[in-house]
């Protein structure tokens, strides 16, 4: 892309943790010209070592107050999972165009006066989805419609991830599913594994709303949470192909994770974070090739400046919304027995021993933890059949 005659104003709200992601990613594209770091939203202001190179934006605790200040065209929304439409709506009503973090929502009914409000408003709006943007989706989908792996029979996706028991203290609404009355959702399907979602019904052309008929989840915890650590949960789409995704935050050894798109005559890997594919199928040998990728707030800015479509619009969104909010309705995760889990000496983390295998094979086979053989999965399990897209 090339430089803007005039970079984007742009505020940044939420700095820290995962906001430090984004204030980098502002600063490659600042150095390119397309934007310009305008002001910093947070409730503690950054220090000069954090802002080195950005020129001195202007800070505050007050968002909408500052992007009246800074004239800001963007702003990039990376806070905490209950403000994310509040911010949103702030941002629409001033005319703001807005990238969002994931989830974008936690709740459907959250999403939806997001959304509406955002389209009202007439301003674009982007969801943090980056795997989305890897140019290996529509490399994939190409693959699917050409027939390369014969009629899709269905999509997995496998995430097993280490975390730690301070990573579910990292903030108050860490591993909640509700605080102060308010929604949170922070799974591990709904937030740290939510590409893997996301991915899956992308590559199945499974996006909207209305794509979900039904949906099946088995959500449990080993951690001393209110949310899931370690679930999977099954997709009954409209094109007919089930969409079956198990994650784990208590992985015996960390692992990339993966979305696996089923044939009739092959089967194709996608390692999201990586951008790498592998096309297996009958009478070829292994085909592995790398893709590009597409940053989100790049493509936003292209958006505003060049008329681009947007990759991860709301809409695009809707399907992955409707799993958190099947995963809001479903009752509390089930507590593993204290015989199914236990703690690594040194690490300060639980592991659920074979879970790592249990993963793989969910999304090998499109089967739930329950019908695997785990015993302790059967108790969590819960269906939940799609009535409404409102």
């Amino acid at each position: 892309m090339t430089p803007n005659a005039t970079p984007l104003p742009v505020v940044l709200a939420g700095a820290r943790g995962h906001g430090r992601w984004h204030v980098e990613n502002i600063r490659r594209l600042q150095r390119e010209g397309l934007v310009r770091l305008a002001g910093v939203c947070e409730l503690t202001p950054l220090g000069e070592e954090e802002l080195a190179g950005l020129g001195g934006p202007e800070q505050s605790a007050d968002f909408g107050a500052l992007l009246e200040s800074t004239g800001a065209r963007i702003a990039v929304i990376c806070t905490p999972i209950p403000t994310h439409t509040g911010l949103a709506l702030t941002a629409a009503e001033k005319g703001v165009h807005i990238l969002l973090e994931k989830p974008p929502a936690p709740s459907y009914a959250e999403f939806r006066r997001m959304a509406d409000g955002v389209a009202e408003a007439g301003v674009a709006c982007q969801i943090g989805f980056q795997s989305l943007g890897s140019h290996a989706v529509p490399a994939i989908r190409e693959l699917v419609a050409q027939g390369a792996i014969g009629r899709l029979t269905g999509i997995g996706g496998a995430g097993a991830w280490v975390r730690d028991e301070a990573y579910f203290r990292r903030a108050p609404w860490a591993g909640r599913r509700r605080l102060d009355g308010a929604d949170v959702i922070d799974g591990a399907l709904t937030n740290p594994l939510a590409h893997a979602v996301a991915t899956a019904l992308a590559l199945g052309g499974s996006t909207r709303a209305e794509d979900v008929t039904g949906i099946e989840t088995e959500l449990l915890r080993a951690n001393a949470i209110e949310s899931d650590d370690t679930s999977c949960v099954r997709i009954g789409t409209a094109q007919g192909h089930p969409v079956t995704v198990a994650a784990t935050l208590c992985a015996e050894r960390a692992d990339e994770p993966y979305v696996l798109v089923h044939g009739s005559s092959g089967r194709i890997t996608f390692w999201y974070k990586q951008d790498r594919v592998l096309l297996q199928r009958a009478g070829h040998g292994p085909e592995e090739t790398g893709h590009g990728r597409t940053d989100l707030l790049e493509n936003l800015v292209a958006h505003l400046t060049t008329g681009a479509d947007l990759l991860v619009p709301p809409d695009a969104t809707g399907a992955f919304m409707k799993v958190v909010e099947a995963v809001r309705q479903a009752p509390d995760p089930t507590p593993l027995p204290g015989t199914a889990w236990h703690r690594i000496p040194g690490e300060n983390r639980r592991v659920v021993p074979g879970i790592d295998a249990l993963v793989a094979a969910a999304a090998d086979t499109l089967s739930l933890y329950s019908e695997l053989g785990a015993p302790w999965a059967r108790p969590a399990r819960h269906r939940q059949k799609e009535v409404s897209t409102r």
